[in-house]
């Protein structure tokens, strides 16, 4: 078995559960999980991490996101998404304007504030906020901050027929991680005054990961049954290529196995920041973090 990372184009119907089922039976080992779910409407790129680099999780360069999400004017739903069940239905002679659309969108470029949907796997009190919501018990949420990075319409809205007129706006939002963009939707639909919810979601980009990296679960099976894993796997060191590194000789080699701090000075890395320690062949031997008083690097997670 390789050791690393995939990155997996989710299809829709299937939760992030159901995909990494899937790879266990595919790749055969029990050791595989995921940096972050998309809920099952929801399709694109998901960050699988395989045997070992399932201890890499902390590490990965994962809070920045980038989707592509129709918002669907007309009507909100319980959830926020197509998922679920209508509410607020508007009047069928509702109007809007796709200029007024890509004016909205200016106020939630930035910095805001989102407050959490019910139904999220957002923990409160020790409770997931979505099996609340199934009991039909909605509770008071803390607004949180979120950075949207980017966010533009794609393409000008159409009508549509669905429980009456509605409107389909394709927009692409780059944001930071946290971002609940089916919340999203349904600001942007109130900030208009009109009800809106999200009616389809592709995420294209989470981190240095994005869809020209990822393979169906269909074509997985495929290079696993011609033993041509390793052409799409991504390696441990290159997943955590935004770290800096040294480069350790066999006698460091050794020291950093038994977990013994190295001597390592370098001016440009911050006190306590994570370190990749590889060999020469550029395979990832540890995690480290640096100290900068002591100019020494002490291993803390040991790959091999």
């Amino acid at each position: 078995m390789i050791d690393g990372i995939l990155i997996v184009d989710k299809p829709e119907g299937l939760t992030s559960h159901d995909v990494v089922a899937r790879l266990r039976r595919i790749l055969k080992t029990k050791r595989i999980g995921h940096t972050g779910t998309l809920d099952p409407f929801a399709t694109g790129v998901l960050v699988m991490l395989v045997g070992k680099a399932t201890r890499l999780a902390q590490f990965l360069d994962k809070d920045k996101k980038e989707y592509q999400a129709t918002i669907r004017f007309g009507f909100e739903t319980d959830t926020g998404d197509v998922s679920g069940s209508p509410k607020r239905i508007q009047n069928s002679k509702f109007k809007i304007q796709n200029s007024k659309i890509e004016e909205a969108l200016k106020d939630f470029r930035g910095e805001i504030e989102q407050t959490p949907p019910m139904y999220s796997a957002k923990k409160v009190a020790g409770k997931k906020l979505y099996e609340l919501a199934r009991k039909g018990i909605e509770i008071e949420r803390k607004p949180v901050k979120i950075t949207i990075y980017e966010i533009e319409k794609m393409e000008n809205g159409k009508w549509k027929m669905e429980n009456g007129k509605t409107f389909d706006v394709k927009i692409r939002v780059a944001c930071s991680a946290g971002t609940y963009v089916r919340t999203l939707a349904e600001d942007i639909g109130k900030k208009l005054e009109v009800g809106a919810h999200l009616s389809a979601l592709r995420r294209t980009c989470a981190g240095r990961f994005d869809l020209s990296k990822a393979v169906t679960i269909e074509e997985l099976e495929e290079i696993v049954s011609k033993d041509k894993l390793g052409e799409v796997m991504i390696s441990m060191n290159d997943a955590l290529a935004h770290l800096p590194k040294v480069v350790l000789n066999e006698v460091e080699i050794k020291n950093a196995q038994n977990g013994k701090k190295l001597k390592f000075e370098d001016t440009e890395i911050k006190d306590n920041q994570a370190v990749r320690m590889i060999d020469e062949a550029e395979n990832l031997i540890a995690v480290g973090f640096y100290d900068k008083q002591q100019k020494s690097v002490q291993p803390r997670i040991v790959m091999i």
